[in-house]
């Protein structure tokens, strides 16, 4: 067991007899952690979530004050998007998935929940509604940040949902299977897309599902009340049995974004970098008629290039690999020229990976260990890899 944003979450599952040794190197969880990880590849893997940061946003005036705090624009009712928030300099400020729960003016869809009992996370109304995802470690910094520009006409309200909200999230080619044995509406991929996310019932059990995994397979997250998450977790692994589950723990679910290319908020993003150069300016929209916070600094870095570039390393790893903070040298000069933001071993691949920022004027050198990454004292040869070591295309997600 370990610490994820203020929880005891389960790291990894040992087998009888198998203790956590410390070490910076790779050490006795090693060969689990990487079960983990291609069990989830080959059928479905099921994962803790409730450490994530989750805020509802209400009101008539919701979506105008998210189009103008918010870089991403607006998704349609029913629908998920990724959602950079900016800083007036047009830094980072924010990394979170944002959801339009807003019921249709029409009325629920054909068998939708409709679970209205006055809480705010499940109340059936035509009024706009909106649910943000973010990084639980910072879920205070974020709520001074949105209460600080809510507008005082009380247009619009938000609430930091805490663990008044749980989440379980289900990845892997056979998500989709599980998922529609406890489902009791249709849950293909026609009925519901990627990135679409709707209040359901499982089983009786009244849920919101978003059909997203930062896993970067194919996945869903599981949102519910704390007194049902047990029964739902129960539920899970009662018909996931012919579909291989098994329970994934913090760092597999870490190595498994690595071979993706995902960073994370407090490591890849942060206020001091720009969506140009961490990679989230194809999130901020140039194009939507929101002067939101940041745009117009945004986009003069988009103009001049900004001067660092986040990129992905395959490193030539021993028994240890990059863990965040290591120095990066280019053509063996002896001074740095940029840093690792995180890293790891990226078990389904197979490989040693590393994130980091060097500077925008190396990020196309993508010769074969044309850097190189100082662990533990030692330099090890490291390449630049521009495509996702799974999944390079996307289509697993997205089937």
């Amino acid at each position: 067991m370990g610490d994820g944003w203020g929880l005891e979450v389960p790291l990894w599952y040992a087998p009888a007899g198998v203790k956590d040794e410390h070490s910076f190197r790779r050490s006795a969880d090693f060969e689990h952690v990487g079960a983990e990880c291609r069990a989830l590849r080959e059928g479905v893997g099921l994962v803790e979530a409730s450490g994530f940061a989750k805020y509802i946003v209400t009101g008539e005036g919701a979506e105008a004050w998210l189009d103008g705090i918010l870089a991403c624009r607006i998704p349609k009712p029913g629908r998920m998007t990724l959602a950079p928030m900016l800083k007036h300099d047009g830094k980072v400020i924010g990394d979170f998935s944002l959801a339009n729960l807003t019921k249709p003016k029409a009325g629920v869809s054909e068998g939708a929940a409709d679970i209205g009992d006055g809480n705010p996370l499940t109340a059936a109304s035509e009024a706009p509604k909106f649910l943000i995802l973010g990084a639980g470690n910072a879920e205070t910094y974020h709520m001074r940040w949105f209460l600080k520009h809510l507008p005082d006409d009380g247009s619009v309200q938000i609430d930091a949902l805490g663990l008044a909200m749980n989440g379980l999230s289900i990845s892997g080619p056979k998500s989709r299977d599980l998922l529609a044995a406890i489902a009791d509406e249709d849950v293909s991929h026609d009925a519901m897309k990627f990135m679409d996310i709707r209040e359901m019932t499982l089983d009786g059990i009244p849920c919101i599902v978003g059909r997203v995994s930062f896993t970067g397979d194919l996945g869903y997250e599981i949102w519910m009340k704390p007194e049902y998450q047990r029964r739902i977790y129960d539920l899970l692994h009662e018909h996931g049995g012919e579909f291989g589950i098994r329970n994934v723990g913090l760092r597999a679910f870490l190595s498994l974004r690595l071979e993706k290319k995902f960073g994370t908020w407090g490591r890849e993003y942060r206020p001091i970098y720009s969506p140009v150069e961490c990679g989230l300016d194809r999130f901020c929209s140039t194009k939507k008629e929101a002067d939101y916070i940041g745009r117009a600094a945004f986009e003069e870095a988009r103009a001049d290039g900004a001067t660092l570039r986040l990129k992905t390393f395959v490193v030539d790893a021993g028994d240890a690999d990059a863990i965040g903070d290591e120095p990066v040298f280019h053509n063996g000069d002896a001074a740095a020229v940029g840093w690792i933001t995180s890293g790891g071993f990226a078990h389904a691949a197979g490989k040693s990976v590393a994130m980091g920022y060097i500077p925008k004027e190396m990020a196309d050198d993508a010769g074969e260990g044309a850097f190189e990454i100082e662990i533990l004292g030692e330099r090890r040869k490291a390449t630049i890899t521009d495509t996702p070591l799974f999944d390079a295309n996307g289509s697993r997600m997205r089937s």
